[in-house]
């Protein structure tokens, strides 16, 4: 046999090669082996809403691996935290009130430990029919953002810091929420900040938290007890935004299923009673560039790096008209106008508290900002697309900050809007910020708002009942 015939006939004896995979076909394939080896039997389709709480399916395994994703109105987008609509709904979504293609996100798959059945949650990412990224998902509000800074070649580093407080079971709205009772059997009635022990009256409840946590591979860093009754915060190790977005919307569930396990609320509320400070999520800020060195950092002589005093001072122009993103409810603008510590303005300093901008004292390479205008109760997606979408316009433009504050920031005077009515002005009129998150995206999210706050407004409180009903 001729040399020329063996290579035919060994041609012919081999396998025809398998096509190569994309990197969304492997990330499929390695998401469908992860369910079946975890045995799944739903799986959980979650798409983060404007107000930052979880909708979507829950699937049965063999479709979800079947279809690969699933269908959501768009006009989940445009639904008031009460259900309704607002006015300009048909103007906002589609005329045909069409569907949204979900795709998931493998990076988020994590068990549900709750789940009495093998469950897998998932967050989906959503797109039009087209293909594109769809502008009206706070996910992809973020995703917007942060693709400026990849061009730029910087890229954001993040660690959020999120209070809460636990509360007992509350069935009738018209009555005010009360502390629970510890192990002792007795609610807080002094303020207890940075105690040990009293975090450690919670103990049950902690632990089942972190028990989830764990079994989710949520970054949850340190637990302290704040100055309210019952009130806690959790820091989250620091990362890319969209992981820590992603972690802060588990992390709610998460803390809400844990408390409702032992018979109380855990509540993000930011101002959820009278005579106690509000809940914050204060965000720590920083940018690296593609070396991983923080270009926030100067030195010695010079602690602020030149983009950091533009960073910085884009924060001071534009966080009032970002206000509706970091106090976006009604209640938001309790914790600001009487929260004790709440900042009133855009002022900075260094290692000051009563700043809404603090540049906390530590090594260079950690230089950052943390910010103190977000309420616990704000979309994480949207508050981090909002504080660095501000940054951003800062180095654009090039601004310069004012002096550092170094006594209390408050004698500056309020400097924010006072209600949610006067956010969504402000940010409907701030065209270079309309500009960047999406003039679709920010037509819909004040449209929602301004309906809440109508919604708001139509309700007769107990106080006026009480204080109104027979002296007027």
């Amino acid at each position: 046999m001729s040399r020329k015939k063996t290579t035919k006939a060994a041609k012919a004896a081999r396998p025809a090669p398998k096509p190569v995979q994309t990197q969304a076909e492997q990330q499929e394939s390695s998401l469908k082996r992860w369910l079946k080896e975890q045995r799944i039997t739903e799986v959980e389709c979650l798409v983060p809403d404007i107000t930052g709480n979880a909708r979507g399916k829950i699937i049965p395994a063999p479709k979800f691996s079947h279809d690969y994703g699933t269908r959501l109105p768009e006009g989940i987008f445009a639904t008031t935290v009460t259900g309704d609509y607002p006015d300009e709904y048909d103007e906002i979504v589609s005329p045909s009130d069409s569907d949204m293609l979900l795709r998931p996100d493998p990076d988020t798959a994590r068990l549900v430990p709750w789940a009495e059945a093998p469950t897998a949650q998932i967050i989906h990412d959503c797109y039009t029919k087209s293909g594109r990224p769809h502008d009206l998902a706070p996910r992809n509000v973020l995703r917007r953002v942060l693709a400026l800074y990849e061009e730029i070649g910087l890229r954001p580093v993040i660690a959020p810091e999120l209070e809460f407080f636990l509360v007992q079971r509350n069935t009738d709205p018209d009555f005010p929420l009360l502390p629970p009772a510890g192990r002792n059997g007795r609610p807080e009635t002094a303020r207890q900040s940075y105690s040990i022990d009293a975090v450690n009256e919670f103990d049950p409840i902690l632990d089942l938290m972190y028990d989830y946590c764990e079994a989710m591979e949520l970054d949850v860093d340190t637990l302290v007890h704040e100055s309210g009754a019952a009130q806690l915060e959790v820091n989250f190790v620091h990362a890319d935004p969209l992981s820590r977005a992603d972690q802060v919307f588990l992390f709610k569930r998460t803390m809400r299923e844990a408390a409702m396990r032992h018979g109380i609320y855990a509540t993000f509320l930011a101002k959820p009673m009278e005579n106690e400070p509000g809940s914050s999520m204060h965000i720590h800020q920083s940018l690296v560039d593609g070396d991983g060195r923080n270009v926030f950092a100067g030195s010695k002589t010079h602690r602020l790096s030149t983009t950091f005093r533009h960073y910085l001072a884009g924060l001071q122009k534009y966080v009032p008209a970002a206000m509706a993103f970091f106090g976006p409810n009604v209640n938001s603008y309790r914790r600001l106008a009487f929260g004790e510590v709440s900042p009133k303005n855009v002022q900075w300093g260094y290692d000051n508290r009563t700043c809404g901008l603090r540049v906390p004292l530590d090594d260079l390479e950690n230089t950052r900002v943390e910010s103190r205008f977000a309420g616990s109760d704000t979309n994480p997606y949207l508050a981090l697309a909002a504080t660095l979408a501000c940054g951003y316009l800062g180095m654009k433009e090039k601004l310069e900050p004012t002096e550092p504050i170094a006594g209390s920031a408050h004698e500056a005077g309020y400097g924010l809007p006072r209600s949610l009515e006067e956010a969504i002005a402000e940010l409907r009129a701030c065209a270079p910020l309309v500009e960047l998150l999406g003039e679709r995206f920010v037509r819909a999210y004040t449209a929602v708002k301004s309906k809440e706050h109508q919604t708001y407004l139509r309700v007769i409180s107990s106080w006026e009942r009480e204080f109104l009903l027979l002296n007027v």
